[in-house]
């Protein structure tokens, strides 16, 4: 039997650069107090949050998307020829058709790029991130952007005190690029279809439901196991780990996680992305835009060691190890 080539396959693969972008526009707590029945000291206990970042009307996935790509690809010290492929991680487009990644690849000058759009909802940064991985590995692209972008402000009610606290406007990016040694660990991902409902927009027309309470006890019973297997299929310690950079959904779940994770193995010097508290949640681009926030703020290196998971809608849920660019 004929073996297929693979003339351009990586031993491995690794994040080389990294990018983020929010839209000028802050939302503080008292902001939101002037138009609903909450408050500063309301939002903090529930969710931790102090501001959120909300785009312009005329300001979309796509542009975000544009800014946190351009970044991320100068930081790589590449330039757009050098990019084989674009995945959007997204989940608020405002259409389905055409895809983000596309448009966004044409007006960064990447040409006959390719380019789809992925929606494992918060997740959906891990999930991107693996199958760019290990499309890298394949040999099929050489240099791959991975973006999460939302405006989640299109698709949440603006009086809804259940979600207008929470969701916000952003992006992040990373490029993964072969590597002679491989620094993006497997992924420990999955999903639970039977919990569709907790976490729903249900139509062109509706915004976005969620089920606080429910999303919070699975969040804080079923995720840290996840995170424990991302770094075992690593073949990493939780002592070895550096950053625990989680999906900003809420700070009482990140520090619920967190104290997880110490309690099996992981230093208590472990950094943790907070980056919920000033940012909001952004869904699928938290986590880069969160790993880039602790980066130039001089809070986690390059050459760290990171466990990232994402999870949210679907219910879907992803997890992996990477080292810092």
């Amino acid at each position: 039997m004929t073996t297929f080539q693979a003339p351009h396959a990586a031993a491995g693969s690794r994040i080389i650069g990294l990018g983020s972008y929010q839209p000028e526009t802050v939302v503080s707590n008292h902001d939101l107090a002037q138009r609903m029945d909450t408050s500063d000291e309301w939002v903090r206990e529930r969710v931790g949050i102090v501001n959120r970042h909300v785009a312009a009307k005329d300001e979309g996935v796509v542009d975000m998307s544009v800014a946190a790509g351009t970044k991320a690809i100068a930081d790589a010290g590449l330039t757009a020829a050098d990019i084989g492929g674009v995945i959007v991680a997204t989940c608020t487009m405002p259409s389905t058709i055409p895809n983000a990644a596309a448009q966004v690849a044409t007006r960064l000058g990447i040409k006959a790029a390719a380019a789809f759009d992925l929606n494992a909802a918060c997740a959906g940064f891990c999930y991107a991130v693996a199958t760019a991985a290990d499309i890298v590995r394949g040999g099929a692209v050489k240099n791959f952007l991975v973006i999460g972008a939302e405006k989640l402000t299109d698709w949440t009610h603006p009086d809804d005190r259940s979600t207008a606290i929470i969701f916000a406007d952003g992006a992040g990016a990373v490029v993964v690029g072969a590597s002679d040694e491989n620094h993006i660990g497997p992924v420990a991902w999955g999903s639970d279809g039977s919990m569709s409902e907790v976490i729903r927009i249900d139509d062109r027309d509706s915004f976005i439901h969620q089920e606080g309470q429910t999303v919070f006890r699975w969040a804080t019973t079923q995720i840290a196991p996840v995170a424990l297997r991302a770094a075992e299929l690593a073949g990493v310690e939780l002592s070895e780990v550096d950053v625990f950079a989680p999906h900003q959904a809420n700070l009482r779940i990140i520090e619920a996680i967190a104290k997880r994770l110490r309690n099996n193995g992981a230093r208590e010097d472990l950094k943790v992305a907070r980056d919920i508290v000033e940012s909001g949640n952004t869904s699928s681009a938290s986590i880069p835009m969160a790993l880039d926030h602790m980066r130039s703020a001089g809070e986690i290196s390059s050459g760290d060691v990171v466990l990232m998971v994402g999870f949210g809608a679907g219910l879907s849920y992803a997890g992996q190890v990477i080292r810092c660019p």
